[in-house]
């Protein structure tokens, strides 16, 4: 575990929680990065892994993003992320679901989660048997946090086709990844007219999605060579490694998934390839900001307008990094780390100015 204490000092975690109940068979981390804008909020996920280190390192990173996301987003929180190490198909039980929900009761509110890849809202019913701090869309509501991050992703995909020179709709997208997001989008985008070229581990989503929209699919290890306008990753991150990043025939990466990028280094390949890569946590903030509707902040509609704003913040961005002469990912870290630091200086000088 040695690797993964030097990544949590080394990204700035506050707080790392190692759950564990075998007789439940429960296995989770829980990752609380920074909670200077406010409680972390975060998705709680489900998959397997080769080796429990990887979940931890999966977490750590993911809660770091969340934390750029919700900055970036100007949301009122920080970032988290758990995952529950276990294969979602066979692994998961109500007594599971009900030993994790209690671990997230015992933070005390410092954590606030929802779904992610994994967990769907029959899950989070039953965890918020056991916890308050956790949020989903009612059954009843036209939108859900998946609902409104595909919408988030094809509205940044709109402006990117923009900036190709083509509407979205005379566009070809390879998407990889049809779960919970990924087949709401390639929904979305085929009733755009959007040409899909699709792939998917689990194949009955895979023919679901092909009969629902018509898209072509491929295996798995060959969506990174098709002659596309936007690769869309939706499934795990790392997936853009330096060897992908000099095989693919897109001209710009614009998807839901968290991390995609394996290393900075990629994307800088990437901008001298001159493929454009919309920065995730700028792109896939929906799911985030659905916490606004669940929470009752904003309505449905309001929702919706806010989510399909994704579009407009990328395009600043995009003119930043332009007249900055710098690849839009680096930009929207920076964009992170000024306000988070203006957060901070503002909590300092109340701190300094309060009487002990």
């Amino acid at each position: 575990m040695t690797s993964a204490f030097e990544l949590a000092r080394e990204l700035g975690h506050e707080r790392v929680v190692i759950v564990q109940e075998p007789a439940v068979g429960l296995r989770a981390v829980i990752a609380i990065h920074d909670t200077t804008l406010g409680r972390a909020i975060g998705g709680t996920r489900m998959r397997s892994y080769p080796a429990f280190e990887d979940a931890v390192e999966d977490a750590l990173r993911l809660s770091h993003a969340m934390t750029a996301k919700a900055a970036f987003a100007g949301m009122p929180c920080g970032g988290g992320k758990a995952v529950i190490c276990g294969d979602p198909r066979r692994e998961k039980t109500p007594e599971l679901l009900l030993a994790y929900g209690r671990a997230v009761e015992e933070l005390g509110g410092r954590f606030f989660t929802g779904g992610d890849m994994g967990i769907d809202a029959a899950d989070l019913a039953i965890m918020g048997r056991a916890t308050s701090h956790i949020g989903h869309t009612p059954a009843t509501a036209g939108v859900d946090a998946s609902d409104l991050t595909a919408l988030g992703v094809m509205s940044a995909m709109e402006i990117v086709a923009g900036r190709l020179g083509k509407p979205l709709s005379s566009c070809t997208v390879g998407l990889q990844g049809l779960g919970e997001v990924g087949g709401r989008l390639a929904e979305k985008l085929a009733g755009k007219g959007v040409a899909l070229i699709v792939t998917d581990t689990v194949r009955g989503r895979l023919d679901a999605v092909v009969r629902a929209t018509g898209a072509r699919a491929v295996a798995p290890d060959e969506i990174f060579d098709v002659d596309c306008d936007i690769f869309s990753p939706n499934a795990a991150g790392g997936v853009v490694t330096g060897d992908v990043a000099g095989q693919l025939r897109c001209r710009a990466i614009v998807g839901a998934a968290n991390n995609p990028l394996a290393s900075p280094a990629v994307g800088e390949a990437l901008a001298r390839r001159e493929i454009l890569y919309a920065p995730d946590f700028v792109v896939n903030a929906g799911g985030l900001l659905s916490v606004l509707f669940e929470t009752g902040v904003l309505d449905e509609v309001g929702i919706v307008a806010r989510v399909e704003r994704i579009g407009a913040d990328l395009e600043e961005l995009l003119v930043r990094a332009e007249g900055e002469d710098s690849p839009p990912f680096r930009v929207a870290d920076r964009v992170v780390a000024e306000r988070l630091a203006a957060a901070r200086a503002v909590q300092a000088a109340v701190r300094t100015a309060t009487p002990a």
